[in-house]
């Protein structure tokens, strides 16, 4: 019987490696305008912002409520992360029945929980409240003090509290810094800076003191209704045009 030789079967042609692709570095986005580097308003640009706010609103008016100047001391404090229609619900109640500090001390912490309780941080705010009413009544003759330094020595008021009781209650041109202050101040680059006193300072630098009495109320309102945080109203804002804002929608 004829032996039966095998060819061995042909080697596969070695595939050749795909070459590792060259790395290829992706184009960077366009960084944001600084701005810092915006350019500086004008003193004309700054004053034709302040006549059309105050065209349109000549009296602009704080949202929270009061009576005097010691309710307005005690709402102020107990906006801080609150909004001023929540603060504004419990004051209402609380201030027919404690209006003065004497009357707020009467009341007492305990009672006082139970008028501000749906208010974040209440039962810190009502320490704070009753310590600061028996510190007007110590230090103060039961008055509210018409110093910066006055008002900032009492339990629970800081700066900005300082500069709307200051304003709002004894007319004098501050400028109090709240969140919408700070991102109207940063993003129409007006008055750039990292801290609300930054802001606060450019801000007095450049606003012409004929607008001081009420710029502040001005910005608050524009920043809370207008240059919102999220989705800022561009094409209804009175500024749109000399806004330095790089994002603008108009």
């Amino acid at each position: 019987m004829a032996k039966i030789t095998r060819k061995p079967a042909p080697r596969k042609a070695a595939v050749p490696k795909k070459k590792a692709r060259a790395a290829v570095a992706k184009p960077k986005a366009p960084a944001k305008t600084s701005l810092k580097a915006a350019k500086p308003w004008t003193p004309a640009e700054v004053r034709e912002v302040f006549s059309r706010f105050r065209k349109a609103n000549p009296e602009p008016k704080g949202e929270l409520e009061h009576v005097n100047p010691f309710t307005l001391l005690v709402a102020v404090v107990l906006s801080a992360q609150a909004t001023d229609a929540g603060v504004n619900k419990a004051t209402r109640a609380l201030f027919e029945v404690a209006d003065t500090p004497q009357k707020m001390l009467d009341l007492g912490e305990e009672r006082l929980r139970e008028y501000i309780k749906t208010i974040g941080l209440y039962r810190t705010k009502a320490r704070n409240v009753i310590a600061l009413s028996a510190k007007l009544l110590s230090e103060f003759g039961g008055e509210v003090p018409r110093t910066r330094a006055g008002i900032e020595s009492l339990p629970g008021a800081g700066r900005k509290t300082a500069n709307v009781v200051l304003n709002m209650a004894f007319g004098e041109h501050t400028m109090a810094v709240d969140t919408h202050v700070f991102r109207v101040g940063n993003r129409t680059a007006l008055a750039p800076g990292k801290t609300p006193l930054e802001v606060e300072l450019g801000l007095e630098k450049v606003i012409p003191d004929e607008f001081m009495l009420h710029a502040h109320h001005w910005l608050i309102l524009h920043g809370r209704y207008t240059c919102l945080a999220r989705k800022p109203r561009c094409e209804v804002c009175l500024i749109n045009d000399l806004c330095r804002w790089p994002e603008k929608t108009v």
